[in-house]
């Protein structure tokens, strides 16, 4: 080989070698500069099936992301980047394109929270869905109808039997996801209270202990308290007494309660929600049940009351015999009223 050949071949080795240098320099120095977003950030939304391509050159398009081509071919060197996930992605001002796949890869995307509380219906869940506007809706108002696809529960009402939460998603999920986790959450919680459980309860499967539940749910204002009413309806239900209990009555009339409960409501024996004209339980749960509340069904306070009368201040006042509580009925309902005067439960921070 000749010295000039030589000499040929050291210069392009040497050139390739520059460029090669020149090429990783420029290509790092361009992975770590602020990409084109303003100070109040970017939110971009991914769906599914969308591609890294797709995205590089929209953002091209939108004057953020310089150089597309060489952010594609830097993702295919070093496998950054190339499984992106769906959903709604907020880009800060000052994040390179380096930093944008790594978000894109980790699935960094942006999450919303959504509270189902304690003493809801069903009918509140999904008003309560229905207004989040990240979440996908998928439900229909015949909830119940709906989700007996999707959920395996033998129950022809859905009233209760989602567990009262906060629940997290993006923007790819939906209603009836969240809808299958509060349902496997339910079940999970009251499996787990039900082995606990105490022995001789006026119960014959989860599900009526659920019902309970509920009921504690919309009588109770004070955490305290709950035991207190669940070993008030439980002693009821032994001694083969009604619970006559006003939360029942209200969620059989539906639509037609209009905030005013009267005695005809109560001599009322078509609504199957009448404890004040049916024995035993309700056919279903009336509201959500938190953990405190089941665990209160199944664990009710030893005692002897019979009956409780609202104080008008979230609180009860219990009784173990009829003229007791007439005396309390009396006293707290009729000459103790005031404009102050609250016969639901107040809701308190830990109640």
């Amino acid at each position: 080989m000749s010295r000039k050949l030589i000499y040929s071949v050291i210069a392009l080795f040497c050139f390739v070698v520059l460029l090669a240098a020149f090429i990783g320099i420029y290509t790092l120095r361009y992975l770590d500069t602020p990409m084109s977003i303003g100070d109040k950030g970017l939110t971009i939304t991914l769906s599914r099936g969308d591609s890294l391509s797709k995205v590089a050159f929209d953002l091209e398009r939108r004057n953020v992301l310089d150089y597309p081509k060489w952010l594609l071919a830097y993702s295919r060197l070093s496998g950054n980047g190339l499984n992106v996930k769906a959903g709604e992605y907020f880009l800060s001002s000052g994040i390179s394109p380096r930093q944008f796949l790594q978000k894109l890869e980790q699935g960094d995307v942006q999450y919303y929270e959504l509270t189902l509380v304690e003493g809801w219906s069903l009918l509140q869940v999904h008003n309560a869905l229905q207004l989040q506007e990240k979440l996908q809706k998928k439900v229909t108002v015949d909830i119940s109808a709906q989700l007996s696809t999707f959920l395996d529960s033998p129950k022809d009402s859905l009233e209760g039997l989602f567990f009262p939460d906060t629940y997290r998603y993006n923007s790819t999920t939906s209603d009836i996801d969240i809808l299958l986790q509060a349902y496997q959450k339910m079940q999970k919680v009251l499996a787990e209270e039900w082995s606990q459980r105490e022995q001789g309860l006026p119960y014959e499967s989860p599900y009526e202990a659920l019902v309970m539940a509920s009921l504690i749910e919309k009588e109770t204002g004070a955490a305290h308290e709950r035991a207190l009413i669940s070993g008030v309806f439980v002693r009821r239900l032994q001694m083969k007494m009604r619970l006559q209990t006003d939360p029942t009555v209200i969620y059989g009339l539906g639509k037609k309660y209009t905030g005013n409960l009267q005695s005809q409501h109560l001599k009322d024996s078509s609504n199957r929600y009448n404890t004040y004209r049916h024995k035993g339980l309700p056919p279903t749960p009336i509201a959500l049940a938190g953990r405190e509340a089941i665990h209160a069904a199944l664990h009710p306070a030893k005692g002897s009351a019979l009956y409780f009368v609202a104080k008008g201040d979230g609180t009860h006042y219990f009784s173990s015999n009829l003229k007791e509580h007439q005396q309390a009925v009396r006293k707290y309902q009729i000459l103790q009223r005031s404009k102050n005067y609250s016969s639901a439960p107040i809701r308190n921070k830990n109640g």
